[in-house]
């Protein structure tokens, strides 16, 4: 009995080491402070030179505070931002750096919450799921590129447990405003006009969930100037299935977007998107991961069908203990060379160190 109770206590510490940390540094009167970082470290070998070297290696760091205002309304805010490792002191410093989160907003009783800022768009709702690899995947929820990753600007409601009277149902509406970048880099690309987004999602007990997220939103004017990609809307729709127990981990993603997935020269007029990752995690800190990733583009301009990317990718995690652990993942490149849209055919190794707490 005494054995089946450690082996219990253990899997949950393992487990728990797979979500955000966070350390409490005040909590009195109602208001209370967490503090979170993550130091990463890595280094990545390809082919292609452009691709290898020490390319991501970073701080994010921020805070989630929160306030009770009376028994039902509370008040929060959430501020994360991103310190590149690899630049130096000349004039690239601010490479790489950047607000990754900032928003504040108030939850009142059941009828959920109510915040504005720079969040995630509900499409990671879904796309979280398998955004789930070592080093790679994350690659079809561009940021701020129309809700499908962290974007600003956002007006977003939530409800967990549908008003509490359905458990495990949990949904959100979204509303952002236009945002228009074309003055910077790749500004045209991440631009957008006035939109919304829902999403849904219901987890049973037993560990199986199922959710769904769609957004629509204008496009600029530039947008539609682009040689690839046309038309007034730019629509995402995503749905997945997960199962997340007994120390197993198994997530897929489907979707399809109509003239909002980037490529080379604009956007696919459509493109559709497939993500699966499996995992397990032991007791003694290893937890290997397989994953594939895919995004075909449809219909495309002097083109017709291609792919945009996809790849297996193959890793690990080596939890030391719940702030220490070591990452390595090799992806394996499944386009040819020649491809349609040029896109990079090299595998590559990646491997790092993190520290959270």
């Amino acid at each position: 009995m005494m054995k089946r109770s450690v082996v219990a206590i253990a899997i949950s510490l393992l487990l728990g080491m797979c979500s955000a940390q966070a350390v409490e540094i005040y909590n009195k009167d109602g208001n209370k402070l967490d503090l979170n970082d993550r130091i990463k470290v890595s280094h990545v070998i390809s082919d292609n030179s452009e691709n290898s070297g020490d390319a991501s290696s970073n701080i994010q760091g921020g805070f989630i505070g929160e306030t009770k205002i009376t028994n039902k309304l509370t008040g929060y805010g959430t501020w994360s931002y991103q310190f590149s490792l690899r630049d130096s002191e000349g004039s690239d410093a601010q490479n790489g750096n950047a607000t990754r989160l900032g928003f504040a907003g108030l939850k009142y009783d059941t009828w959920g919450s109510v915040d504005y800022g720079r969040n995630f768009g509900l499409i990671y709702d879904v796309m979280a799921n398998t955004d789930m690899l070592p080093y790679f995947g994350s690659d079809s929820d561009y940021n701020d590129v129309f809700l499908a990753g962290r974007s600003s600007g956002l007006l977003t409601w939530r409800n967990n447990g549908f008003f509490n009277l359905v458990k495990g149902l949990n949904i959100a509406a979204q509303y952002e405003g236009k945002n228009d970048r074309s003055g910077s880099d790749n500004g045209v690309t991440r631009s957008n006009g006035d939109g919304f987004a829902l999403s849904a999602s219901y987890t049973f007990d037993s560990g199986i969930s199922f959710g769904g997220a769609y957004a629509s939103l204008d496009r600029t004017e530039a947008q539609n100037s682009f040689v690839h990609g046309k038309g007034n809307n730019a629509q995402n729709w995503a749905t997945t299935v997960k199962y997340d127990a007994n120390q197993i981990y198994l997530a897929a993603v489907y979707g399809e977007t109509l003239n909002a997935t980037p490529i080379s020269g604009g956007f696919a007029n459509k493109a559709n998107v497939f993500e699966a990752v499996a995992q397990y995690q032991f007791i003694n800190g290893w937890r290997p991961s397989l994953a594939y990733i895919s995004s075909r583009g449809k219909d495309i301009e002097n083109i017709g069908d291609a792919d945009i990317l996809k790849y297996a990718a193959l890793g690990t995690y080596y939890y030391f203990n719940k702030n220490m652990s070591l990452f390595a993942e090799y992806r394996l490149n499944l386009l040819k060379d020649n491809n349609p849209l040029n896109v990079a055919t090299d595998n590559i190794l990646a491997a790092g160190l993190a520290y959270q707490f």
